[in-house]
């Protein structure tokens, strides 16, 4: 029962997760203090890290096996569409909203940036997930094989996630090296989760008074470091994680990643009691792939029909970046929940087909 609880309440941190996604996508944050792109993905690393069994630290064949068949499968399956749908586009509208077609850009670009259609670009997560839970795997065996100690790890793990953002401004940053600063800030918060689960989660509470207080006060301080409100400024609390953009900052980055991670945690121990039983934050939680490789689409055709009904051309919306919406000051909200609404049924159908499909070739 205890354990059916706990999957039951990550589902619902994935809920929250892709909607703190979509939301920082529409430029707007659902826990005002913690800024989009502040922690969201490092969220998902954490979850990543909370959901990993330690029966695969003798098992790498088997997790390398299921990792590719849960991750890049689907992705490049979603990399095929996207080309479909961007060429499709291109027709329409007289612009390739991509990078140029090549075998490069749709086998190696995945992994190197993931932005080969800009239509799907938020799945550049997908790939950098995969190789950082492999170096993970890696990377944890050899820690384990040196000294089973958790604060012998965790204090590795630290060292090479912190050590990612002075060496974002060290190094030259390569398509390669990006990889590499990418997947060293990644791995502390896959371990964190891990850590989570096994060695605070039931032992310690981390949810009292004074732990809301603290976490308040120091995202106050942190709120100084914050520059969203002034974009001319930089990003101040959020980075960009896809081009290991820092701005200035060197321990903000990570210490705003774990302020907005305790925060969701927080927030679903208040909220799940609420939630538990609504069978649409249980589905949103459950397709959060899909989610995320679709709804930058649905906003697409959100806007073209926002176009139409103005009588303003569709070329017109070749003249911004992906992520552009029509009046935002009005339309935000409405996006939001068309997007979440959409994707999600959308991706339950997913899911419902590739089971069947699947059971065809079973029979």
């Amino acid at each position: 029962m205890a354990e059916n609880i706990r999957d039951n309440k990550v589902t619902v941190l994935k809920a929250l997760a892709i909607l703190l996604v979509v939301s920082g996508h529409l430029e707007f944050s659902l826990l005002g203090m913690f800024p989009p792109y502040s922690f969201q993905l490092a969220l998902f690393f954490f979850i990543s890290g909370y959901l990993f069994k330690e029966k695969y630290l003798d098992d790498v064949a088997t997790f390398v096996q299921r990792r590719m068949k849960t991750l890049l499968l689907p992705y490049f399956l979603y990399n095929c569409f996207y080309f479909g749908v961007t060429v499709l586009i291109a027709k329409w509208t007289g612009k390739f909203w991509g990078m140029p077609v090549s075998w490069k850009n749709f086998f190696i670009t995945p992994f190197l940036n993931g932005h080969q259609f800009d239509l799907s670009c938020p799945l550049w997560f997908v790939t950098q997930l995969f190789m950082t839970m492999i170096v993970f795997l890696f990377v944890f065996r050899v820690l384990r094989g040196i000294k089973d100690n958790k604060i012998f790890h965790l204090s590795v793990f630290s060292i090479i996630g912190v050590l990612a953002i002075p060496f974002a401004k060290i190094f030259a940053l390569t398509p390669l090296m990006l990889v590499v600063i990418r997947t060293m800030f990644s791995l502390l918060f896959v371990y964190l989760g891990y850590f989570y689960k096994h060695f605070i989660e039931g032992k310690y509470d981390i949810f009292t008074a004074k732990w809301i207080g603290s976490v308040i006060a120091l995202q106050s301080i942190l709120w100084m470091f914050n520059r969203d409100y002034d974009p001319e400024h930089g990003i101040g609390l959020s980075y960009v994680l896809v081009w290991a953009r820092f701005d200035d900052q060197l321990i903000v980055p990570v210490i705003t990643a774990l302020t907005g991670i305790w925060a969701s945690l927080f927030s679903v121990k208040v909220l799940y009691p609420y939630v538990k039983d609504i069978k649409f934050i249980n589905d949103m939680g459950n397709v959060t792939y899909h989610i995320m490789a679709n709804h930058l689409l649905v906003m697409y055709f959100i806007t073209a029909a926002f176009l139409n009904i103005h009588g303003i051309p569709i070329t017109q919306r070749a003249l911004h970046d992906i992520y552009w919406i029509y009046n935002p000051v009005q339309t935000t909200y409405l996006y939001f929940v068309l997007v979440m609404v959409i994707t999600t049924f959308v991706g339950v159908w997913q899911q419902k087909s590739w089971k069947w499909i699947k059971s065809l070739f079973r029979a």
